[in-house]
């Protein structure tokens, strides 16, 4: 486990399947998590994409458990051969893939007031590594599933936002990143050097630099976040000093 300060709480994403590195699927989990996280208070450090791949699945996701308090995975739970997610999170904790009961009776249920076979396709989905614990899906029924610090979560957009509405409430959280931005009027090549010094001078924050090109001209907006407001005000008033001080010399 992270041996980070008490303040601080991390988490890693581990997004999982082949049409992900090949395209035809065009991720929107990743974003959606890190949005949910930052305002829980929860620091994204490291976002993994991995193919159908078992051995891959079973490194990334025991390098990723053994480094960050929280990991999440999306991808590779539903009914088809190619959703090999629960084995290799099975394989990666050294326990069996079972089938759930709870899971097994929620999913029969569900199909039954369909009028649908329950078929061994769909069984599959009930299919998880032995302890786990289930994650809610209001969405589609079948469960995602919680074992050790790693959450195992679906792939489709909205049963992964549902089940991570679902997830929130019962984690740790750390302090909240807070932030300020500044519009510059100067392109990155100009402001570089300047800004590397206020940001070692600044160390309790992290200052983004973000180029633009409008009306023909370079500009950047500066973003300096953190986890104290008043280190966040003296870091801004440093590049606002620094802005001026161009500014006057006529730097272009």
């Amino acid at each position: 486990m992270n041996q980070n300060s008490p303040q601080t709480v991390t988490a890693a994403m581990l997004a999982i399947g082949d049409e992900l590195l090949s395209g035809r699927t065009k991720d929107r989990n990743i974003g959606h998590l890190a949005d949910m996280l930052t305002a829980a208070g929860i620091d994204l450090k490291e976002v993994r994409i991995v193919g159908d791949d078992e051995e891959a699945i079973v490194a990334a996701v025991n390098a990723l458990r053994s480094k960050y308090d929280y990991v999440f995975t999306s991808g590779g739970i539903g009914p088809t051969h190619d959703d090999i997610t629960a084995d290799a999170i099975a394989k990666a904790f050294g326990v069996p893939c079972v089938y759930d009961e709870k899971a097994l009776q929620l999913l029969a249920d569900n199909y039954a007031r369909r009028g649908l076979e329950f078929t061994p396709s769909r069984r599959r989905m009930a299919r998880m590594p032995q302890g786990s614990v289930h994650i809610d899906n209001p969405v589609s029924t079948a469960p995602g599933f919680q074992i050790g610090n790693v959450y195992v979560m679906a792939g489709v957009p909205s049963v992964f936002q549902a089940m991570v509405d679902n997830v929130l409430p019962t984690l740790r959280t750390g302090s909240k990143v807070l932030s300020k931005s500044v519009r510059c009027h100067f392109g990155e090549g100009v402001i570089g050097e300047r800004l590397a010094a206020i940001q070692k001078k600044n160390l309790e924050t992290v200052i983004g630099s973000y180029p633009k090109f409008e009306d023909g001209r370079f500009s950047t907006e500066l973003v300096v976040r953190g986890r104290e407001m008043d280190k966040i005000d003296m870091a801004i008033s440093a590049i606002e000093a620094m802005i001026a001080d161009l500014t006057q010399a006529g730097a272009r």
